[in-house]
């Protein structure tokens, strides 16, 4: 079967190499290059076993702060735009105990068989992409936040997550590097089996090594549109022409909410912004964090790239903007030097931006919808674990086409 999969980040990549495995014809179509959209800075964490959905139940004590505080990493700010609206009013009604402990678990499924598909790529392909399995610390600074982490902690245990509650001084014999910010800190979660990559590099990896196996690439090629016949989609226009295939897997983000109304299907995908830098570290032990590193009060990740860190973070609901404010690179690099002081010089911050394609719930949209064609099929809306989830959403696909 000729599949033509529409997006080449991580999601629709890890798609195409998965469709490819199972022997079929692969087209994949992009705007721009292979990562180049909110894969190619992102946090670089591969969060397999502790997730904690957006939506939560806390965030109704924290709306005050989303509105009004200008320095909050989390944001909101209204726009004349009727599909920002409902994704907030679905959001918040996502915030609730029982839709976060589903969406928990789910995540938790998916982000297992993930990591198996991304483990048997690294055997195939060896992406040279400075991975890195040294687990995570997901740091509190407060009392009650270590409590609500202790909750999150019970709850994924008895869904086969291996993780514990550490004390700071803990912290410091994981990773020596918060011995300056131990002080600062209440506690923390270790999971030990969590691991880190450059996203951006297993996308360049990937779309290499399918290119030598005959997948066909068409970059630089902006989807337009579909031509449906008999309830079928019978391709996807462009401004080069008509590209046809048997079936097609809609794997663009942000965008796939635009070109999934024009099939009929609500996709309910907005843009959570982020931002990171990517800065050169001082090699002398305990400068620079070796494990990742997560500050759940700042809304900041810390991965480790080789002789880099990446320092990602903040989630903002403003729509399109993809303008880079000087002050949310510097609340970054202000994090850095806070819980990491002897990282190195910064001289080079690298800054960067990205939508991630978020769902109200944090569940990703993965298969056909009731009312699109049958041989179309989705493969978005995973926000901030879209590396995470990447092979595992592929796999299912794979199935979905297979039915």
């Amino acid at each position: 079967m000729h599949v033509c999969v529409l997006g080449a980040g991580i999601v629709g990549l890890a798609t195409a190499w998965q469709l490819h495995r199972d022997g079929h014809e692969v087209t994949v179509i992009d705007r721009a290059a292979p990562g180049a959209g909110a894969s190619g800075g992102n946090g670089a964490q591969l969060s397999y076993s502790y997730v904690q959905p957006l939506a939560d139940p806390s965030i109704w004590a924290q709306l005050p702060k989303l509105l009004l505080s200008p320095d909050s990493p989390l944001k909101l700010r209204p726009q004349l735009d009727p599909l920002q609206w409902r994704w907030a009013l679905e959001f918040l009604a996502a915030c609730n105990g029982a839709t976060s402990r589903d969406t928990t678990a789910r995540l938790l499924a998916l982000a297992a068989e993930s990591r198996q598909g991304f483990e048997t790529m690294r055997a195939e392909i060896a992406p040279d992409c400075d991975f890195s399995a040294t687990g995570k610390l997901v740091l509190y600074r407060s009392e009650e936040a270590l409590a609500g982490a202790a909750r999150q902690v019970e709850l994924q245990r008895t869904m086969g997550s291996e993780q514990r509650l550490v004390t700071p001084a803990e912290c410091a014999d994981i990773e020596p590097a918060l011995a300056h910010d131990t002080r600062r800190i209440a506690g923390a979660v270790h999971t030990p089996s969590e691991c880190a990559a450059d996203c951006l590099k297993v996308c360049q990896a990937l779309e290499a090594w399918l290119r030598t196996r005959g997948v066909r690439f068409l970059l630089g090629t902006d989807a337009q549109g579909f031509a449906v016949r008999a309830g079928r989609a019978a391709a996807v226009r462009t401004a080069g022409g008509d590209i046809e295939a048997d079936a097609f897997v809609m794997a663009l983000g942000t965008a796939s909410h635009r070109l999934g109304r024009q099939l009929g299907a609500y996709l309910p995908v907005y843009p959570l912004k982020g931002y990171s830098i990517t800065v050169d570290v001082d090699p002398a032990p305990g400068a620079a964090p070796t494990v990742s590193v997560t500050d759940s009060a700042r809304k900041v990740v810390f991965a480790r790239l080789g002789n880099r860190l990446r320092v990602a973070g903040m989630a903002e609901l403003v729509g399109h903007d993809t303008r880079i404010p000087a002050g949310r690179i510097e609340t970054l690099a202000d994090a850095t030097r806070a819980v990491f002081p002897q990282v190195g010089a910064m001289t080079e911050l690298r800054p960067w931006t990205g939508m991630r394609p978020a769902t109200p719930t944090g569940l990703p949209i993965i298969g056909r919808r009731d009312a699109a064609p049958a041989n179309m099929l989705f493969n978005t809306g995973h926000g901030a674990l879209g590396f995470t989830l990447a092979f595992g959403s592929a796999a299912l696909i794979a199935q979905a086409l297979a039915a």
